[in-house]
């Protein structure tokens, strides 16, 4: 007796990937659908007069995977806000999965007990995203690497250290590159490696919780040669000011600087304006101010972005883009 032959059944196409985004920053998500060459996902977010966040998604997303690009900008606990809101309506409208994708986790640097009767922000931040309901988090070259253990959910975290390494090299950059501190040694390091250029260390003390530190001396020679600081971010720019007045005491000819997450809040761009910096390199990870001037110049996140969410929903490694 001749056996029945099973009836193929057709291949299903497995439907792409839904991007909605929040108000921190709109400019990012539409530049990431750009480069994936889809739509954005329509979505209503905004505040009645009592400052509640009220979120509506206008499309269906029952089964679908749905990406959620909010930055941490500011008013950074209003958009964090809003985030968690999107998430819930997510997740109560059945989507299938929910990554949120973060490019600039805000509270990262409140990662440990580092003084007593304080908290560890980051990791509470982790878990309000869970509660919500995320799935997934993708987020970009966290302050502290630890942070990524603070989830229960997966977590990727891309650098975009390359990126900004392609534009330096761009420039032609012939010099040394400079850690800014210890803690950023490693990144420095990589970079320093990747440009084939020489490795110089500041040592630096913060004495006190406002933002203030003291360098205290630098590590390596910069006499007569270009110096480029690399740093995860810069938020007020103490730092980064007090290292480029560092290197220049010690003859630097020219201070340059890369850095991912540009927050430059409170006296930022007035301390860059006056200090001995040519030139700073940021990525869009948060929106720019509109008065930042042109000393600050930055390249585009967007594409790494959606090569990733490509990945993730099509179950491809993330962590192949870093060989």
């Amino acid at each position: 007796m001749a056996r029945r032959r099973r009836r193929l059944e057709p291949l299903v196409t497995l439907p792409g990937p839904l991007i909605f985004t929040g108000n921190a920053h709109p400019a990012l998500g539409e530049a990431i659908c750009r480069s994936l060459g889809i739509p954005m996902g329509r979505a209503e977010v905004s505040a009645f007069s009592n400052e509640n966040i009220f979120v509506r998604i206008c499309e269906n997303v029952r089964e679908r995977d749905v990406f959620l690009v909010q930055s941490g900008a500011r008013p950074v606990n209003a958009r964090f806000m809003e985030l968690l809101i999107m998430i819930d309506a997510a997740r109560r409208a059945s989507a299938g999965r929910i990554t949120a994708v973060i490019p600039y986790f805000a509270y990262g640097r409140s990662d440990k007990k580092d003084q007593p009767r304080v908290p560890i922000t980051a990791r509470l931040i982790a878990n309000l995203l869970e509660t919500a309901g995320a799935s997934r988090i993708l987020t970009m070259d966290l302050h502290a690497g630890q942070i990524q253990g603070f989830f229960n959910i997966p977590t990727d975290e891309l650098t975009a250290m390359g990126l900004l390494g392609d534009a330096i090299r761009e420039r032609e950059f012939r010099g040394v590159v400079v850690a800014p501190d210890l803690g950023s040694a490693k990144r420095a390091r990589n970079m320093a490696e990747g440009l084939g250029a020489p490795l110089a260390l500041c040592e630096k003390r913060r004495v006190s919780n406002n933002d203030e530190a003291q360098v205290l001396h630098l590590i390596g020679d910069v006499d007569g040669q270009d110096a480029l600081i690399i740093d995860d971010e810069v938020d007020t720019a103490g730092t980064l000011v007090e290292v480029a007045a560092l290197l220049k005491g010690h003859g630097a000819k020219t201070i340059s600087a890369a850095c991912t997450h540009g927050v430059l809040s409170g006296p930022a761009l007035e301390r860059l304006e006056h200090s001995p910096l040519s030139r700073l390199l940021v990525t869009d990870s948060l929106p720019l101010p509109g008065d930042a001037g042109d000393k600050i110049e930055s390249v585009s996140v967007a594409p790494l972005l959606g090569e990733a969410i490509h990945r993730i929903h099509t179950g491809q490694s993330v962590g192949a883009l870093f060989p």
